[in-house]
């Protein structure tokens, strides 16, 4: 075996951009086309593959997370149990991706349930991804020990990174895109569809901005049509909260909706320090009324209190008011970039435009193969009588499928079909049948080539599927 020396230097450097970019690729940034980083992406197909589909009953967590180590993700239990909790948390992911049963944590910052007590299943936003996962329409690699296939990317009808958002950091980089309303974000890819060359602006009319499942007042509304266009700067939230007369001729504030990400109890807890310390004195009480109808902090004051001015410090020491970033950071081909949200759009069409290519070449080939299949049995029924007489006359089935192939010029396909053919269908209605079959398979197959062959078409279809997206 031969040793080279290599400076130590080089070699440093040579690992650590090696490291950098498996942990970039690997783990922190999401396709920009599924909007997944490769765990959640793991998860879900594992789930599917084990048919937890929404209309079925739940699973134990601790299966499904052995089912992802064992086949896709030799890596820690908890981390994948985390990634799964993550996508079932209705205050993290405006749509969760994961039907949640048992304590699934909660915006108090509780922890969730051990994985052996909890159960999930995929949602209909997951189904949505998976969607056409069987009709090559995507890639699939070896998974790490080759004994399966995992694919590199999900078909995607639901566009998960804009509507769900994503964060991460990695060696380096680091990415956070806010989650957007299904309805506006849906406007804005058929507006970008039928109009390569709109500006971000007019985009901005119709994906009007950040959605989070929190709620909250954007501030700087102003500002996010130039952080869009470039996929960076800092979004700023404030809780939706407003004053209310009480008796005695007191005030209090009443909090219904907080900023995203901020802990419940820790801002309560925040508040009750700021009274102790003597900043938020025209507090009396705080109360946390929330329920299974959604969030309410009550916050009573002192009787000479004016809810206004008590409501302005709050915003200003408490997490009331925070800033959350926005830095466009996705995978694109493989490479992590920096983008405007035309960009992320763009490429999302980009995505879907393949997946109805690959998928209408799919049902091409199957409704021609079916066609064959359906002219050899018309042949067959228009021949019935020598046909039988021939299978009858023949030794074995290999000289009865070499008869039909030479004197009725069937291919190998049709004539196998037609010695499969059971007697019931030998009628003069089952070739009527056949008959309609050819004409719709001729329709058909006339429809998928058009798809095939001009992305005019394709297009089209991806703005009436998007459409549907978003009235459903």
């Amino acid at each position: 075996m031969e040793i080279v020396e290599v400076p130590i230097e080089e070699e440093v450097k040579q690992s650590y951009i090696d490291y950098a970019m498996s942990v970039i690729v690997g783990r922190a940034i999401p396709d920009v086309r599924d909007g997944l980083k490769p765990v959640q992406r793991r998860i879900l197909y594992a789930m599917y593959e084990m048919g937890l589909l929404p209309d079925k009953g739940f699973v134990k967590s601790a299966r499904i997370v052995g089912t992802v180590l064992g086949y896709f993700h030799p890596h820690g239990d908890q981390a994948v149990y985390e990634a799964l909790v993550r996508m079932a948390q209705d205050f993290v992911m405006n749509y969760p991706l994961v039907i949640g049963q048992g304590n699934f944590g909660s915006i108090d910052g509780d922890p969730p349930a051990a994985m052996r007590y909890t159960e999930a299943k995929l949602s209909k936003y997951a189904l949505l991804m998976l969607e056409d996962i069987d009709k090559d329409t995507v890639d699939f690699v070896p998974n790490f020990d080759g004994s399966t296939s995992e694919p590199q990317v999900l078909p995607s009808k639901f566009p998960n990174l804009l509507c769900n958002g994503t964060s991460g950091i990695a060696v380096g980089l680091a990415t956070s895109i806010p989650p957007h309303n299904l309805r506006e974000v849906a406007k804005a890819l058929i507006l970008l569809a039928q109009n390569p060359d709109v500006e971000t602006e007019e985009i901005m009319k119709h994906l009007k901005g950040p959605d989070f499942p929190t709620g909250g007042v954007i501030e700087n509304y102003k500002e996010l049509v130039e952080f869009y266009k470039k996929g960076r700067g800092q979004v700023r939230i404030r809780a939706k909260a407003h004053v209310e007369k009480v008796s005695g001729g007191r005030e209090q504030i009443v909090i219904t909706e907080i900023p995203y990400q901020v802990n419940k109890s820790e801002l309560i807890k925040r508040m009750a320090e700021l009274v102790k310390e003597g900043k938020l004195k025209e507090i009396s009480d705080i109360r946390d009324e929330s329920d299974k109808e959604g969030l309410r902090i009550v916050v009573e004051l002192k009787r000479e209190a004016k809810g206004s001015d008590v409501l302005e410090k709050l915003y200003k020491y408490t997490q009331l008011r925070r800033n959350f970033p926005i830095n466009f950071v996705v995978l694109i081909d493989g490479e992590p970039k920096q983008v405007g949200i035309k960009v992320l759009l763009q490429e999302f069409i980009r995505h879907r435009l393949e997946v109805i290519y690959r998928r209408s070449k799919y049902y091409l080939k199957k409704a021609e193969e079916r066609l064959h299949v359906v002219n050899g049995l018309i042949i067959a029924l228009s021949n019935l009588d020598e046909i039988i007489q021939d299978i009858k006359t023949s030794k074995d089935i290999a000289e009865a499928k070499e008869r039909l192939m030479r004197k009725y010029s069937l291919t190998e396909t049709q004539a196998n079909a037609v010695l499969d053919l059971k007697l019931q269908r030998l009628t003069s209605l089952e070739r009527s049948k056949l008959e309609e079959e050819e004409k719709e398979l001729k329709e058909k197959i006339a429809y998928y080539r058009r798809l095939v062959e001009d992305e005019g078409e394709r297009l089209k279809l991806f703005i009436e599927e998007t459409s549907k997206l978003a009235e459903s």
